[in-house]
C-alpha cells in the first residue's frame, strides 16, 4: 500500500462523476452532437476557447436563447461515481487536502464539489448575462492542457511539496496534472487516446467505476 499523501486532487467528469464530460453532458440534453469537435479538441487542433465557443453556437443553433436554469436541468441525472463521497470523507478525515480541478461546466463543478465536500475546486464554463442568459462565449479559467500550472500554484498556497500531491484523471489531457515529483492515477480510461496515453506514461492505472479500488494507492 502506498504512502497517504497531504493532496489528492481530483479530475471531475468521469472519476468523481459517472459521466465522460459534462459538456456532453449538456449537448444530450439539448439533443445535439459535439463529437466532431470534441475530437478536434482532444487532438490538440483547437483551444479551449474555440471548442467552449462552437460548444455554445452548437447549442444556440437549436434554441436560441438558453437560460442557466435550463443548463442546471442538464445535470439532474447525473450521479457520483461509486465510492466517491466516502473516499472524500475518509481522506479529510485524515488531514488530506481535496480539490478538484475540471475543464468542465463550472455549474455541474461546483454542485459536485458541495456535495463531496472538497476544500477547493475550479472548473471552466459558461457565461451568463445578468438576466440568466447564455452568453455567446465561455469562460477559460484553465486549459484541458495545462492544468498542472493552476496545480503548481494550489500546491504553492497549502504549502505542499509536489511529492505530497497525488492526481486522480481518466483522460490524457489530465496527465498534465502530473507535475514532476507528484504521483498519478490513471481511473476509468474509457477513450483509446487515454489507455495508450497512460500506458505510455507508465502510470498507475485502475479500471472499473469504483473510486474505492484506488483506495490501495492513496494509502486509505
Amino acid at each position: 500500500m502506498s504512502s497517504l499523501p497531504k493532496c489528492v486532487v481530483f479530475d471531475c467528469d468521469g472519476v468523481l462523476v459517472d459521466a465522460v464530460s459534462s459538456w456532453r453532458t449538456v449537448h444530450e440534453h439539448f439533443g445535439t452532437d459535439n463529437s466532431e469537435m470534441l475530437a478536434r479538441f482532444i487532438a490538440g487542433e483547437i483551444t479551449d476557447k474555440e471548442f467552449m465557443r462552437s460548444d455554445i453556437q452548437l447549442l444556440k443553433s437549436v434554441q436560441a436563447k438558453i437560460h442557466q436554469e435550463d443548463i442546471f436541468r442538464a445535470f439532474s441525472g447525473a450521479k457520483l461515481m461509486s465510492g466517491a463521497k466516502k473516499l472524500v470523507k475518509d481522506l479529510q478525515s485524515n488531514g488530506v487536502y481535496v480539490a478538484i480541478v475540471s475543464a468542465g461546466v463550472d455549474l455541474f463543478v461546483s454542485s459536485v464539489a458541495s456535495m463531496l465536500g472538497a476544500d477547493d475546486w475550479i472548473a471552466n464554463g459558461f457565461e451568463f448575462d445578468e438576466d440568466g442568459w447564455l452568453a455567446q462565449d465561455g469562460i477559460v479559467r484553465l486549459g484541458a492542457w495545462d492544468k498542472g500550472d493552476i496545480i503548481k500554484k494550489m500546491l504553492n498556497q497549502i504549502d505542499c511539496d509536489p511529492e505530497d500531491l497525488v492526481s486522480v484523471g481518466d483522460s490524457v489531457m489530465d496527465l498534465s496534472m502530473h507535475i514532476e515529483g507528484s504521483r498519478f492515477i490513471g481511473f476509468n480510461p474509457t477513450r483509446q487516446t487515454a489507455i495508450e496515453g497512460f500506458e505510455k506514461a507508465g502510470i498507475d492505472v485502475v479500471l472499473g467505476k469504483n473510486l474505492d479500488d484506488i483506495r490501495p494507492y492513496l494509502g486509505i
